[in-house]
């Protein structure tokens, strides 16, 4: 196969880098790759230009880097079931340019579908998969979490597929829970009462698989901290940045004590919001925090004087 350089004479493709001979004078040619041309050593005429850089538009200057940044296609994600490496036909009867398609193109375009479902749902463990997957998705929307929770929950959810954990337990517990833990390992916390709020399983039913994913894939899933929820509440009630900075000392004080021990960290991130509000004089009441944090205004009566007591500076605010 041959193609036509600029004066019309034949150039075998995919062969630009071979010595080839200069129809001027009979001299070796030389690829010029910054300009994109193909030149003559001896005479200089340009007997190609305007080539094709066939290269990436990246720069790298190692190994390393040329490996890191070398891709085919879309990147691979585990947050589907196939990691987005399969094909999907549209639904849509139409062709590239909209037009739409005939009676017997659209009869073979509904059985091409069809094969292509079966393929990429070939056993029960795929179609497992995808559902687990579509529910991971689903509750980490509605508890507004970010894409690096639901990646780390759909690789729970696989390691619990591949160790044979699924069986007598529901999809939804397992995928329920994988989500709790991924949520509590990069560092963005959801209570139980919120996930169960968004799944569709019981509680009795959560902790059950909760215990078994943490025994059988040996998780390290560390104490909540009670910092972590503090940020949301202050955002949800309206408290002040000096508030919220005082919320984090009330809870600093607490922990160097040990105050914290045997508490609930959702209890305390609540009662040291609404101790810092007391403080600053922020219109925001008992009720307002109960309803937030989803817990008797009793309780955060109580642990708030504990924290306010536990800074000598702000232990008169418990009058």
């Amino acid at each position: 196969m041959t193609r036509k350089d600029s004066i019309g004479s034949d150039v075998p493709s995919g062969r630009e880098n071979a010595p080839l001979q200069c129809p001027e004078c009979g001299g070796s040619l030389l690829n010029d790759d910054t300009h994109g041309e193909t030149v003559c050593i001896d005479c200089g005429l340009v007997v190609a230009e305007d080539e094709i850089d066939r290269g990436p538009e990246w720069q790298a200057f190692s190994s390393d880097e040329a490996d890191q940044r070398s891709r085919v296609g879309a990147p691979v994600s585990v947050l589907w079931h196939d990691k987005g490496l399969s094909t999907t036909i549209d639904w849509k009867n139409a062709d590239s340019s909209g037009a739409p398609l005939s009676h017997n193109q659209r009869r073979q375009m509904e059985r091409l579908r069809v094969w292509n479902q079966r393929f990429t749902m070939e056993n029960s463990k795929k179609r497992n998969l995808r559902q687990a997957l579509g529910e991971i998705d689903r509750m980490a929307s509605a508890l507004g979490l970010p894409t690096d929770v639901r990646e780390t929950a759909s690789v729970i959810y696989r390691r619990a597929l591949k160790e044979d954990l699924l069986p007598g337990r529901s999809i939804e517990s397992i995928a329920t829970a994988s989500l709790y833990i991924a949520a509590r390992q990069v560092g963005i916390p959801r209570t139980i009462d919120e996930v169960i709020e968004v799944s569709r399983i019981e509680d009795s039913d959560f902790r059950r698989a909760y215990r078994t994913l943490v025994r059988e894939l040996n998780l390290v899933v560390q104490l909540a901290d009670p910092k972590d929820y503090v940020r949301r509440y202050a955002s949800q009630l309206g408290l002040s940045s000096e508030g919220e900075r005082i919320a984090y000392q009330l809870l600093d004080n607490a922990q160097q004590k040990g105050l914290d021990s045997g508490k609930s960290p959702v209890t305390l991130a609540a009662a040291a919001v609404y101790a810092a509000s007391v403080v600053t004089s922020e219109d925001i009441t008992q009720r307002d925090v109960s309803e937030v944090a989803n817990m008797s205004t009793v309780t955060i009566r109580t642990r708030y004087k504990e924290l306010l007591n536990a800074t000598p500076e702000y232990s008169g605010f418990t009058q």
